[in-house]
Parts: structure tokens; sequence; C-alpha cells
């Protein structure tokens, strides 16, 4: 796994933003198309920000998100409310390319199945995200991929529900989507992911993070996160 470790959250985040700009060039140079599904979290939010600031050919960038909670439309607890916050109150990118996970239907179900197609259609078939952003957990999670979930052990669908975690059900990108991406990067600040960054690092498949592949992924950390990995 490559590794870039910067001094706090801000550089770190910029730099994630810095990556995600320089791979939609190259690939919307080579496919003429760029997807980027995008977690949630406050050091994403800082990350799309700055990705706002970057020579990014967004008529051809594609959003698609990571997870989300089952949350009403603009609730501060829903991942899209910040997305929306950040690219479209900038304007860089056309707002039908921003695609919703569909949290709000009645059958959430159904739902999954529908957004899985969604993905299929600007991703390809099976899905292949060209970049794909996860967070990590103080309890070694990501995306809405928790510890103990039977959503871990979903094999045959590419979006799938959670039960109740931290007060809500969500819907997910499984290990299935995340290990076809064909990038992965991980942006991991603050003290409190150390230890799980740690695990993480050394490919510990016990904890929900360690299965997301580790071939053709990248991880940005401030130096309070990566403590326990600096040399």
């Amino acid at each position: 796994m490559e590794t870039r470790i910067l001094d706090d959250e801000e550089s770190a985040a910029r730099a994630a933003a810095a990556l995600i700009a320089a791979e939609a060039r190259a690939i919307v140079s080579d496919r003429g198309r760029f997807v980027l599904a995008v977690s949630g979290g406050r050091t994403p939010w800082i990350m799309m920000r700055a990705l706002t600031e970057e020579s990014v050919p967004w008529e051809s960038v594609h959003v698609v998100q990571v997870d989300e909670r089952v949350a009403p439309a603009g609730h501060p607890d829903r991942n899209l409310t910040h997305i929306q916050e950040t690219l479209l109150a900038a304007r860089p990118i056309p707002p039908q390319q921003i695609h919703a996970m569909p949290v709000e239907a009645a059958d959430l179900e159904a739902a999954a199945k529908q957004y899985a197609t969604v993905m299929e259609q600007i991703a390809g078939s099976p899905v292949e995200i060209d970049l794909a952003h996860l967070g990590l957990g103080p309890d070694g999670h990501t995306a809405s991929l928790v510890p103990g979930d039977p959503v871990t052990q979903v094999d045959d669908a590419d979006v799938a529900l959670t039960g109740v975690y931290q007060g809500r059900r969500r819907m997910t990108l499984t290990y299935r989507a995340l290990n076809r991406a064909r990038r992965i990067l991980w942006l991991v600040t603050g003290a409190e992911k150390a230890p799980m960054l740690a695990r993480l690092y050394k490919g510990d498949t016990s904890i929900p993070a360690g299965r997301v592949r580790r071939d053709h992924a990248i991880l940005v950390a401030d130096r309070l996160a990566a403590e326990p990995i600096q040399l």
C-alpha cells in the first residue's frame, strides 16, 4: 500500500484532493469518464472543498456514494447533504452527475438494487469504480461495513443494507463493489484512528477495513493517525 503522511488534517485532505484531481484528469483523457465514489466524514468535506479548487474535468465526472444513512433529504446526518454543499455550492459539477443513494425509498431493498443498476449504467457491468475514497472508523469499519453486521458477508450484490448502527440503518457499497475499484484512496486522520490504522496497514483481515484489497491502494494520513506506522 502506497503511503503518504502529512503534518495535519488539512494537509492530508488537500493531498487527497490533489490525488483525486490527477486521477480524474488521467482517466478522462484515457477513457472519457471518471467515476468517483465518496465516503462521509469531517475530513472528507475538507477534501471535497479542496477538490473544487483543483483542475478537474467536472463535465466528465460522475460522483456516487460509498454509503449513506437512512435519513430525510437535507438532514445533516446525510452524506449527500455535505456532498451537495461542497460540489454544488461551488458549481463545478452538473447536478445530474451526483448520484444519490435512494435512502428515502419506502422499499429499501428494492432501492439498493436500483442503485446497483444506476452504477452499472455509469461504471459498466460488472461495476468498476475509477476511484473509491474510504475512511476508517475507530472500530475498524469502512464504508458502512461494520463489525458484526451481516452486510460484511454479502457477496452477491454491489449495494446492500445494514442493521442499525449508531442510531441509523445505512445503505453501503459491498466488498464486491469496492474490491473491483481501479484505485482505493484511504484518507485517515486523528489520533483516535491510530490503533485501527496500524491494523489496516498490516493487512489485518479481522477488521472490516482489512478486507478491502490492498493492491492499487494509497493511504493518505496525518501524523496523529499514522503515529504507529511511522518509521
